[in-house]
């Protein structure tokens, strides 16, 4: 029997929303959400998640410091976007599972009345969805089962529709997702999609993996992409990382490693570069 997961929103306050049956689930094969919550010291994770993380963490030893530096990196960008830029509309797509703080809780916290939908496509992530969709009575929170590999389907869901006005300024986060996209999968064209439907003064907000910033001999390590690799992360060159941005303006400092995008701490205090070895980068659509 399907279970059913909450939707806040600022009218009927929380309302059911079926929940699709969590069949999916494949203790089998790893999954980048499980992945990362085994990183962070979670317990939502199987034994495949974790021999996959291990994998990742021999050939790259500062795995679990990079994903922290990633939330860190999500959380300033998001205080950007809500303070700052004043951004009131969240699209958080490989959201994964759930982190205190969240987006929601970040944005929220400047600006009560923002509404934030996250996209993620395990079904571990949606059974954990109760404690993700909570929500200040003034914004909303909504949760959608859907890939981005397939663009068309998250921008015309129906909860993502209810959630997200598109003809005001959003804020697109694909932070620490399009790593897991092969050449294959063509992850320009599928950002291109995506920012084509949001309207002038929206921002983009990116980071991902690269052996750019790693000695040699740990980036001749990183595995290459195939079906049976336990490490499934396309790295890319900055000039690659660039590419996603084309026609976008960048908010300052650029590209840079993601511990240097505006960073909340001194210059002594920060992790070196290598051992985040992710670019980050937050543009606006003009």
């Amino acid at each position: 029997m399907d279970r059913e997961v909450a939707v806040a929103d600022t009218t009927s306050g929380v309302r059911p929303v079926p929940e699709q049956p969590s069949s999916r689930i494949d203790p089998s094969v790893p999954h980048p959400a499980r992945r990362y919550d085994y990183w962070l010291g979670g317990k939502d994770n199987f034994a495949v998640d974790r021999r996959s993380g291990d994998a990742v963490a021999e050939a790259y030893p500062a795995i679990r410091t990079t994903v922290i530096e990633n939330r860190r990196f999500l959380h300033r960008a998001t205080r950007h976007l809500a303070g700052t830029a004043g951004i009131r509309q969240f699209l958080d797509i490989g959201t994964g599972i759930p982190t205190s703080p969240n987006l929601h809780e970040v944005a929220q916290g400047i600006a009560p009345e923002a509404r934030i939908a996250y996209v993620d496509n395990d079904p571990i992530v949606l059974a954990h969805a109760r404690a993700l969709l909570s929500s200040t009575p003034e914004g909303a929170t909504a949760y959608v089962d859907a890939d981005l590999r397939e663009p068309e389907k998250i921008l015309a869901h129906p909860e993502v529709r209810a959630t997200i006005d598109f003809d005001r300024p959003v804020g697109l986060m694909l932070v620490a997702v399009l790593h897991f996209l092969t050449d294959a999968d063509d992850p320009y064209a599928i950002t291109r999609r995506l920012v084509e439907a949001l309207p002038s003064g929206s921002f983009l907000v990116i980071s991902h993996a690269t052996t750019d910033l790693v000695p040699r001999d740990i980036a001749a390590t990183a595995a290459p992409v195939t079906t049976s690799s336990m490490i499934d992360m396309a790295f890319r060159s900055r000039d690659q990382f660039a590419a996603f941005f084309a026609g976008l303006e960048l908010v300052e400092p650029g590209i840079s490693p993601v511990t240097e995008w505006r960073p909340d701490d001194a210059p002594e205090q920060r992790r070196p570069a290598a051992q985040a070895s992710m670019y980050a980068a937050v543009a606006r659509k003009p």
